[in-house]
């Protein structure tokens, strides 16, 4: 197979795992993980990410007192959140969802359900291990855009060496929280998190598979006719 193959399979067989296997991540794959995603091309090659990364026992702490705080507090991102979803991108959203929905027995119009679905965010969908993403506030959105282009790398590095994990923007919702639980500086923005462990393959969630729009949606050729002139 060619690079670009090996690449493609890769991409294609990564998706955001919503059931994991308790067995721990050693240390060592997860260090070859962040070596590997570190590679990405930053601005003025700040590398603004910075992770804390929990073993287990503490992902156990960390997931009961996040649920409790997702449960009673208000939402708080360090960076603002979509101010709202229309057209092709609500469609896409209510495609994904309801895919997931689905999946896991809710039908639509149980909110009840679907509620409790969206809280196992903060239980990391059972995950072992929990990275917590931050970058440096004076950095803006380029240290954002950053942070993106690295948590997709860690995700493909993961998922090359076995490991399933899953991107989470929910978690960023309580960024005061989390930013005491670690004892951050108040400079560290929160990004998002990124549960990770072994994929538990008979969890019904991951089954779900999202689809990517054609080409036409994203590509334009740029012609010289059409250009301002």
């Amino acid at each position: 197979m060619s690079d670009i193959d090996v690449f493609d399979a890769l991409l294609s067989r990564r998706h955001s795992c919503r059931g994991f296997l308790e067995d721990p991540v050693p240390d060592g794959i997860i260090e070859r993980i962040v070596t590997t995603a570190q590679k990405v091309p930053s601005w003025c090659n700040a590398q603004p990410w910075q992770l804390v990364i929990t073993r287990p026992a503490e992902t156990d702490r960390l997931r009961k007192a996040l649920y409790a705080e997702a449960a009673s507090a208000q939402p708080t991102p360090d960076i603002p959140f979509p101010k709202q979803y229309t057209g092709l991108y609500k469609t896409r959203r209510s495609v994904c969802g309801w895919a997931l929905y689905e999946a896991v027995g809710i039908e639509k119009g149980d909110r009840a359900g679907s509620a409790r679905q969206m809280m196992e965010n903060f239980r990391f969908f059972g995950a072992p291990h929990h990275a917590l993403v931050t970058t440096e506030a004076d950095l803006g959105p380029y240290g954002v855009l950053d942070c993106g282009a690295f948590v997709t790398a860690f995700t493909l590095a993961a998922e090359a060496m076995g490991i399933a994990s899953i991107p989470q923007a929910a978690v960023a919702t309580y960024s005061p929280f989390l930013r005491r639980w670690f004892n951050l500086p108040e400079t560290r923005q929160i990004v998002c998190g990124i549960s990770f462990g072994f994929e538990d393959k008979t969890h019904p969630a991951n089954a779900v598979r999202t689809d990517r729009a054609p080409l036409d949606e994203v590509l334009a050729w740029a012609d010289p006719e059409s250009l301002a002139p």
